[in-house]
């Protein structure tokens, strides 16, 4: 009988430190910790923390993120999103669960509802035709 060659599984996360700029798109299959700045979006298929220094313009997609620093865009956590005392968020979020310290600021909407809601990419509204309030007869 052979023996199975098994590699052992190891949880790795990425970094973008402070003081480094990136414009673009983010995807990644672990843990992402954002002390820089990015201006895109990031696609994480595990937990990203974005550090007190850290800062995004741009939407984020993940399992469960932990806010210290500040994102301007669209959240969407199919866990869980934390938002520390220092957090500042400028946009809407969609989760599931969700926790708030006192300290941090969120400006925008918050939808809480199943994870089958959460990877959905945000529709376009229909413009309204344009009709007039009163018609005349």
């Amino acid at each position: 009988m052979g023996k199975m060659n098994e590699e052992p599984i190891v949880r790795v996360h990425n970094v973008l430190a402070t003081g480094t700029l990136l414009t673009g798109k983010i995807e990644t299959e672990s843990d992402f910790r954002l002390d820089g700045r990015v201006e895109g979006e990031i696609k994480c298929k595990g937990k990203i923390v974005v550090g007190p220094k850290g800062s995004l313009k741009g939407n984020i997609l993940t399992d469960s993120a932990e806010i210290f620093g500040s994102v301007e865009g669209t959240i969407r956590a199919q866990e869980r999103l934390i938002l520390k005392s220092t957090a500042l968020v400028k946009g809407d979020i969609f989760i599931q669960n969700l926790e708030i310290e006192p300290g941090a600021q969120l400006n925008g909407s918050c939808t809480m509802s199943g994870k089958e809601n959460l990877t959905a990419q945000p529709q376009p509204q229909p413009a309204a035709p344009n009709q007039p309030l009163l018609q005349k007869k």
